[in-house]
């Protein structure tokens, strides 16, 4: 890697998006986890 070379680092932004993109994609797999089982109750 040159010295001139940008860094790696995304910009702010992107990596706040990523960490409320993260949360959602957890909170949807429990919801519909949940919704599989109250499904299956039924």
């Amino acid at each position: 890697m040159l010295w001139s070379d940008p860094d790696d680092e995304p910009p702010e932004e992107l990596r706040d998006m990523q960490d409320m993109l993260r949360r959602l994609s957890v909170f949807l797999a429990l919801a519909m986890v949940l919704a599989m089982i109250v499904l299956g109750l039924k």
